[in-house]
């Protein structure tokens, strides 16, 4: 008996049977799984051995944004959930001080090396966001313990949250210095995108803070969670507002009015992996090795001035928040990888910015795959030589 959908399920089960060879090849070599899905993807597609249908293309807009509100509703909790508010002052401050001084540092480079304005902007925007699975890899691997590493695990795990309100507040100006339309009209629509996107995740953080977490006490089920995110994400879309910044204030209004929940976030994190398998593998089968190559300049340019940005950043930001010098000299060269959330703002990008697209994707794909192979070992060395790995 033939089915039309028979070749559907056969590339999801091969995808997600994909995703499960890269988690068990990167435990056992320490290459980063969303680096092999990305390789994987590229493989498999038009400019590998073309073993997936084209068509599969297509889900990618509407798996992508499925993804980016999943990623945006946990980075909510970690934003203003119990981590942040036991850090206190010091964090608030090293965190905003590395996420604007990045962008910064990155958006003067660039523009010294006469990139386009508006391509310098989106890839500062692009260039905060930190993979926090990597450093906590090295962390836990080398049994790193003091100021430096217990610092540096809570910094990666709030500065994307920070990353995607700074580049939802770029993505306007961007749009600004393009020049599309009248500037009073590109100013209001930017506020209005960032401000609709705060209102509607409070609107549906609320009732999901209040109405959750009874059918399994104290716990969110998946129903439940998926429910409630997808219909932000929808709704944000449709609005035209930041989806992924409206699903993380959503999270925000969850970790902190739901006092009934034991474990608001369980079921997000079990159920956030199969999209995200699927994210990547379509984002390596929509990139080509041409124009890899082509942005090759570009990509080492943003590799230093990132790079740059990071460690000058964390610095300045250490010592304002007067952490020791222990913390202010190394800190910065323990953030460099870089994946998952700064591959979907690129994505975000692309799609807002066409005609910056090719440039903005294949430069943060061909670096993200640079700095999770080199991150880790920055990271080690800097915590070698703070003396925290034995």
């Amino acid at each position: 008996m033939e089915s039309t959908h028979s070749p559907t399920l056969l590339i999801i089960g091969s995808f997600f049977l994909a995703g499960y060879v890269a988690h068990a090849v990167g435990n056992r070599t320490r290459i980063p799984r969303v680096i092999l899905l990305l390789l994987v993807g590229i493989l498999a597609g038009p400019s590998g051995f073309n073993l997936v249908p084209e068509t599969a293309s297509r889900w990618f807009p509407i798996v992508t944004q499925a993804a980016l509100s999943v990623i945006g509703f946990e980075l909510g909790e970690k934003f203003l959930g119990s981590r942040l508010r036991q850090v206190g002052k010091a964090l608030f401050i090293l965190s905003v001080s590395k996420v604007i001084g990045t962008a910064l540092i990155v958006f003067l480079v660039l523009l010294l090396f006469q990139v386009p304005p508006v391509l310098a902007l989106l890839l500062a925007g692009i260039a905060p966001a930190t993979e926090p699975a990597a450093t906590a890899d090295v962390i836990d691997e080398n049994h790193a313990r003091g100021e430096v590493s217990d610092m540096t695990l809570r910094l990666v795990a709030i500065d994307d949250a920070w990353g995607v309100i700074l580049f939802s507040f770029i993505l306007a100006a961007a749009a600004l210095m393009q020049g599309n339309g009248d500037v009073s009209g590109l100013i209001t629509a930017g506020l209005i995108e960032i401000i609709g996107a705060i209102g509607l995740g409070i609107v549906l953080g609320v009732p999901m803070a209040l109405l959750t977490g009874r059918v399994t006490k104290g716990e969110l089920t998946l129903m439940e969670t998926l429910g409630f995110v997808f219909v932000c994400g929808g709704l944000a879309a449709a609005l035209d507002f930041s989806y992924i910044l409206a699903c993380m204030v959503m999270g925000c209004v969850v970790t902190n009015l739901a006092q009934h929940h034991k474990r608001p976030f369980h079921a997000i994190r079990n159920v956030q992996q199969p999209f995200l398998v699927i994210f990547f593998l379509l984002a390596g089968f929509n990139a080509e090795f041409g124009p890899l190559m082509a942005f090759s300049g570009l990509s080492l340019l943003y590799i230093i001035s990132r790079m740059l940005g990071k460690v000058s950043a964390c610095y300045l930001g250490a010592r304002m928040a007067a952490l020791p010098t222990r913390v202010s000299k190394h800190i910065g060269w323990c953030t460099f990888p870089q994946a998952g959330v700064a591959l979907g703002l690129a994505l975000l990008a692309a799609e807002r910015f066409p005609y910056y697209g090719e440039a903005i994707v294949f430069v943060t794909v061909g670096t993200s795959i640079v700095f999770e192979t080199i991150g880790p070992l920055f990271t080690r060395a800097a915590l070698r030589h703070a003396g925290e790995i034995k």
